[in-house]
């Protein structure tokens, strides 16, 4: 008996396969770009007061050289700077180790290998460098060795400049302010049309201000060229080390204690009315800012002196302009303690302690400060109320509450005598602690300018099929589907004529 034949439909299934896989190998494809997913990089910003972690990620795809880098996330260190942990062995890294941990949760597995960390210590710890350059390098070193026990690839542990402190601040403003462009025409750049806005930071032991000039910059060592998204920009950038908030308060105290002959109690105009602080002479003169100030004998290190506030403006201003030096200048102009700079120009941001101090004035006098006479009037007005008053106008706990006269003093010398902003340019100061989601500060410029230094992660390619191939393919499946079914309606016509014709037999 014979053996029945396959179902007609097989050798018909095998045909449109096998025409279907020719197509597929032969016809042309294009190369695809896979999504780059996203690259990360911490920076660890270790400033005088205290320690910051910022995480930052950007495409793998980088632009023109500079990633489009944004803020991930950030975490603040419990406890004090790391120049803070001078002689205590270990203990500046240990102190990183909460946010690290944080940092290991936060970027993807995947991507630690890959993530680059820097650290880059400021003002507190160039001071630190002057008095004990050993103690410094120590520190370095171990904060180093805490971050390689990381799984993230560690780019070392440095001290910045003033320099480079103020231009990446500069760039951070600029960035977040959306002033570079972020986006290219057929691979070429264009110079955004809005002006760069200008970057003032007021941190623990230094102030910086940065902003493009047009004017010859006369001392060369304030000037510095920056090249981002394929522009140039020349800055002026000066950093007045000792010039931060703690160091001004101390060297203020160390000079009203000098000026009253090292007593044991000393009158302090700018402390309120109804307040005293005492204090040992080491931890008055244990800084290199107040050098200068010291008694020409030797003294007791442990006496103490108590500060009494007495709250008088006048006197308080007075003190505070001493701590500058507005007599000397050997270039055409100068800010103060014989430093070029050119006239100011255009807007500007202030951040970290200026703005922590503008939205107090803010908050409890009700004064915004905006422009110089209500600088001066918020001034006065906090100079001249005793301690109690001011506890009502701020019952939160408040460490800084006494120094708040003295520092919204220093302020208004600083920025309208010292780096000559006037009831014009004044105005258009912006006071701000973040842009957007990201914080304001070095951190991002540092982050941004050293992400063109990364290797551009090599982007994913797969094989598409082209539009055209496409069209194609699909024309000629639907041709073999219509041939399949016309076979089987003839297939069944002829059966059934077939059928009809045994019958009649």
């Amino acid at each position: 008996m014979a053996q029945r034949s396959a179902h007609p439909l097989v050798p018909i299934a095998l045909l449109v396969f096998g025409l279907v896989a020719i197509l597929l190998l032969t016809v042309p494809t294009e190369d695809v770009q896979e999504a780059p997913g996203f690259m990360y990089g911490i920076v660890l910003d270790a400033g005088s007061s205290h320690t910051a972690l910022y995480i930052y990620k950007w495409p793998a795809d980088k632009q023109n050289g500079t990633g489009v880098v944004t803020q991930h996330s950030e975490c603040h260190v419990k406890g004090g700077g790391i120049s803070s942990y001078a002689g205590q062995r270990g203990a500046a890294g240990s102190s990183l180790e909460a946010c690290l941990d944080q940092a290991v949760d936060q970027v993807p597995t995947a991507r630690h290998p890959l993530t680059p960390v820097y650290l880059g210590a400021t003002a507190g710890m160039r001071l630190l460098h002057i008095s004990s350059p050993e103690l410094s390098d120590q520190i370095l070193q171990e904060v180093g060795q805490k971050i390689q026990s990381y799984p993230f690839s560690y780019r070392g542990a440095a001290i910045l400049s003033g320099q480079e402190e103020g231009a990446y601040g500069w760039v951070t403003v600029n960035y977040l302010l959306e002033n570079f462009i972020k986006y290219g025409f057929v691979g070429r750049w264009l110079r955004p049309g809005r002006a760069t806005v200008g970057a003032l930071d007021f941190g623990g032991a230094s102030t910086q201000i940065t902003f493009e000039t047009e004017e010859n910059v006369e001392d060369q060592r304030d000037l510095m060229k920056l090249r981002l998204y394929g522009q140039q920009y020349s800055l002026y950038t000066h950093s007045f080390l000792c010039y931060g908030q703690d160091q001004v308060l101390k060297r203020l105290t160390a000079h009203i204690v000098n000026s009253q002959g090292f007593s044991s109690s000393v009158s302090h105009p700018c402390l309120p009315a109804g307040t005293s602080r005492t204090l040992t002479l080491s931890s008055i003169f244990s800084s290199p800012c107040t050098d200068q100030y010291r008694p020409s004998s030797p003294m007791d290190p442990q006496a103490s002196v108590t500060l009494q506030g007495i709250g008088h403006y006048e006197q308080c201003e007075g003190n505070v302009s001493q701590i500058f030096s507005f007599s000397s200048c050997s270039f055409s102009h100068c800010s103060f303690d014989n430093v070029f700079q050119p006239n100011v120009s255009g807007s500007f941001m202030a951040f970290s302690a200026f703005f922590y101090l503008h939205s107090f004035l803010q908050r409890t006098l009700g004064i915004d400060a905006r422009t110089p006479s209500q600088l001066e009037t918020a001034a006065q007005t906090l100079c001249s109320m005793p301690y109690e008053q001011l506890q009502s106008l701020a019952p939160q706990k408040n460490p800084r509450l006494q120094d708040y006269c003295a520092i919204s003093v220093y302020v208004k010398i600083l920025m309208l005598r010292g780096y000559g902003f006037d009831d014009t340019s004044f105005p258009r100061i912006s006071f701000q602690k973040k842009a957007g989601e990201a914080s304001v500060g070095w951190a991002l410029g540092y982050m941004l300018s050293l992400s063109s230094l990364l290797p551009a992660e090599p982007v994913g390619l797969r094989k598409s099929l082209t539009p055209a191939a496409w069209g194609t393919l699909l024309c000629l499946l639907v041709l073999l589907l219509l041939a399949v079914l016309l076979f089987i309606l003839h297939r069944a016509r002829t059966g059934k004529k077939k059928g009809v014709s045994e019958s009649t037999i």
